[in-house]
């Protein structure tokens, strides 16, 4: 791949954590909040931090899961709150 897709990668994942960022501020979870702005700040575009290829696949793994298990409980959370 390109390095402008690798760019506008790390773009549209930071400013997805900052949006998850703000509902997990509104819903008055600070941790989960304070997750999403390290994310958001690891995987912005502007000034890199280096990890090291197999730190990175490690942080690319807990990030995958730490959206799948979110995503899960948000959709348990909403099918709860809809009956």
């Amino acid at each position: 791949m390109t390095y402008g897709f690798y760019q506008f990668v790390r773009f549209t994942t930071a400013f997805g954590f900052l949006i998850l960022a703000n509902k997990y501020y509104h819903q008055y979870n600070h941790f989960l909040m304070a997750i999403s702005i390290g994310v958001a700040i690891l995987f912005q575009p502007l000034f890199k931090v280096a990890l090291g290829r197999e730190i990175c696949n490690i942080v690319d793994i807990l990030v995958a899961l730490f959206l799948i298990i979110s995503l899960f409980f948000d959709y348990k959370d909403y099918k709860g709150n809809s009956k």
